[in-house]
């Protein structure tokens, strides 16, 4: 009877789950395993667990289905989750706190730097050009586009 348990526990901790549209696989535990969502920080994740009262060393593949979709309905709507957690504050249009996951945090910076192009600020001209944003030197640095360093010289062979 024991063996029978211990081979089903060891077939749901193989299997990959789907959360918010991105495959974990059962192996890893909760903790790390939401944190390999695009958009969910290691102390995102770890509020998580904390506040849906899901233990951090449990397998993703040993959740329930219930456990599941009580993380996927939490993470779109988090509620009762301190602010400095969260990745969009402020938001630009509404004004309002949010956190986004996935393919919608990936869509939201690329609108957010076409913007700053558009209103030709400081940082629109920076990303338009490939150039750092925070002040960075680049005399040495952010040189990817632009062959050889300047001033160094080739030893000519004799």
């Amino acid at each position: 009877m024991e063996t029978m348990q211990e081979e089903k526990q060891i077939k749901s901790e193989e299997r990959i789950v789907r959360i918010l549209s991105q495959d974990i696989e059962g192996k890893m535990k909760t903790y790390a395993g939401l944190a390999t969502i695009k958009g969910i920080s290691w102390s995102f994740s770890n509020a998580i667990c904390r506040l849906l009262k899901i233990d951090k060393d449990k397998k993703i593949g040993a959740l329930t289905d219930i456990e599941i979709k009580k993380i996927s309905e939490f993470v779109k709507d988090p509620k009762n989750m301190p602010l400095f957690l969260l990745n969009r504050r402020m938001d630009f249009e509404t004004g309002k706190d949010k956190h986004l996951t996935g393919s919608d945090l990936e869509l939201q910076k690329e609108f957010d730097i076409k913007r700053l192009k558009q209103i030709k600020s400081y940082r629109g001209y920076r990303h338009a050009s490939g150039l750092p944003m925070r002040g960075q030197r680049t005399r040495s640095n952010f040189r990817r586009n632009r062959g050889k360093g300047v001033g160094i010289k080739k030893k000519t062979k004799k």
